[in-house]
């Protein structure tokens, strides 16, 4: 099994990226979470899964163990394939499956592009008890206040599984979100990531620009 590969990123897609291995080209199929996370030219590391399957043998990256921990559990239930187990990652943290397991929520899983409401039910039969809450002790979820937009969490978490501190996650989700009012009211999870990655980039290539200056 290939756990990880590790070197210069050659190429980030829109659904697969690159890594240059010694010379090799490992192609990978992510979600836009992981691949946003990766610069071309730049080294770069990404935890991996191997499908095989008798025609093929295709390679799923993801930006932390506990992605690929989640997805693996995904591809045990009935009539869910690597794309779709990845779509789910693509909208839900690891974190949040969890949770929307552990409370039997299957409308969350309908938020999946591909997921009905028969799929999301079999989601939740299947793997309740196989994948519970690791942020609250079993019982106990975390609360929330209701004020805050359903996005939120999802996106610091995924930011936070990039590096950044929830505190900073916040406050740059908030500002490129004032900068992108559109997206914001959309709710879409992966556009909201990417525009706060974005905004961040241009913050960036504005103090590097201040300090030459």
């Amino acid at each position: 099994m290939i756990s990880f590969v590790r070197g210069r990123v050659a190429h980030v897609g829109l659904s697969t990226g690159v890594v240059d291995v010694n010379g090799a080209g490992m192609l990978f199929w992510a979600t836009p979470q992981t691949l946003a996370g990766l610069r071309v030219g730049e080294e770069g590391t990404v935890h991996t899964s191997l499908v095989v399957r008798e025609d093929s043998l295709t390679l799923f990256g993801f930006a932390v163990p506990e992605e690929r921990e989640v997805f693996e559990v995904l591809l045990g239930v009935s009539g869910v394939g690597p794309r779709l187990a990845l779509a789910v990652l693509a909208v839900h943290t690891p974190e949040a499956v969890r949770v929307g397991v552990h409370t039997e929520d299957s409308k969350a899983f309908t938020k999946v592009p591909g997921i009905g409401p028969k799929v999301a039910a079999r989601l939740v039969l299947e793997l309740k008890g196989k994948l519970v809450p690791l942020g609250a002790a079993e019982g106990q979820l975390p609360a929330s206040t209701g004020t805050e937009e359903p996005w939120k969490a999802q996106v610091i978490a995924a930011m936070a599984s990039l590096g950044w501190s929830e505190k900073d996650a916040a406050s740059s989700i908030e500002k490129a979100m004032a900068d992108s009012p559109e997206i914001a009211a959309a709710g879409s999870i992966p556009e909201i990531l990417r525009a706060t990655l974005r905004w961040l980039g241009q913050g960036a290539r504005a103090v590097k620009a201040g300090a030459r200056g």
